[in-house]
């Protein structure tokens, strides 16, 4: 369960091949009128690749994490390249400007929102260049969005897929920790409302298309909420006392991986990985024989050799594949 240069070298290839190809790509773009008539590069000229604009944002989250981390690779530095020519004042001046449209309220929240916050979070690490300060003005710009969607979200979504709530505050909640001290107690208090008081997890997951569990997803936001002592009870009280995690959290099986939704589920083995094998520690269990551990390394082994395949999955599954190897 560990990232190792070979595999981060793979990783990085597939998606170098995927953040600047424009076709295929699904749009999600209201139109109000004749004038809207556009192609999608015009619109997002930072990020048009990768199938959709949160694929290309968190593509890139994955090129710039492994950029730091193996900066010696081949491979590092076609990314700078691809970098220097894409994060430039004026096309990301396009993307505010688009994000800023009356008709944008509702443009990728909170999924898109939240993987932009990432990706400026690991842009910033990259003292070397200007990337972080060009992304800042459009990371900013999601902030009083947020506070606003989390003013009127009267009740956690927790569904396994985009509009997910929980996996978009565990991004957000990272970026803001040495940014926004406001926005993460507002997250906190937020997330003790929701979830604080969730016991005896018994939902129906898997759901056919999802890739990710809003159960985990909720724990380990509360996991990064919560100190440890006032965590560790409540994740056994959720779906530890009632043995959902033996019973219930099995690898799922993906039946077809060219459906884009269907393949959705090599994500949820991905994601699964990344919530037991970060709450494992918080909790401090890094044995390997742990359960949560073994559970996380099954997940794990069940989803990478899907990584790389169809296109349905490579456009998004490494950012995935990251989360789960590497470390916070």
């Amino acid at each position: 369960m560990e990232l190792t240069e070979d595999t981060a070298r793979r990783f990085a290839a597939l998606a170098l091949g995927h953040v600047a190809r424009p076709f295929p790509y699904k749009d999600d773009h209201v139109f109000t009128g004749p004038e809207d008539l556009r192609l999608p590069q015009d619109a997002h000229p930072v990020f048009f690749g990768s199938f959709d604009w949160h694929s290309c944002v968190h593509g890139w989250w994955t090129l710039l994490t492994l950029r730091r981390l193996y900066p010696a690779t081949p491979e590092a530095a076609e990314i700078e390249a691809l970098a220097e020519t894409t994060f430039t004042e004026e096309k990301l001046a396009a993307e505010l400007a688009y994000l800023e449209r009356p008709a944008s309220r509702g443009f990728e929240r909170p999924y898109g929102w939240a993987w932009l916050l990432y990706l400026h979070d690991e842009a910033a690490r990259h003292d070397d260049k200007a990337w972080g300060k060009r992304i800042e003005p459009l990371a900013r710009a999601l902030v009083p969005r947020l506070r606003a969607y989390l003013g009127i979200l009267t009740y956690p979504i927790t569904v396994g897929t985009h509009a997910n709530t929980a996996f978009a505050l565990v991004l957000a909640r990272r970026w803001a920790i040495t940014r926004d001290p406001d926005l993460v107690m507002l997250i906190d208090d937020w997330a003790e409302r929701a979830f604080g008081h969730r016991c005896d997890y018994a939902g129906w997951e898997p759901g056919g298309d999802e890739f990710l569990s809003p159960v985990l997803t909720a724990a380990l936001l509360m996991a990064e909420v919560r100190p440890h002592l006032a965590f560790a009870p409540w994740f056994a009280a959720l779906v530890e006392d009632n043995h959902w995690l033996t019973r219930k959290c099995r690898p799922v099986t993906v039946s077809d991986r060219s459906d884009g939704k269907i393949a959705h589920l090599d994500g949820l083995n991905l994601s699964r990985a990344w919530c037991l094998k970060d709450i494992a520690s918080v909790l401090g269990r890094t044995d390997p024989q742990d359960p949560l551990q073994c559970l996380a390394a099954d997940h794990l082994a069940a989803a990478l050799p899907h990584v790389v395949g169809d296109y349905m999955g490579e456009h998004w599954l490494a950012s995935f594949a990251l989360l789960a190897l590497r470390h916070p």
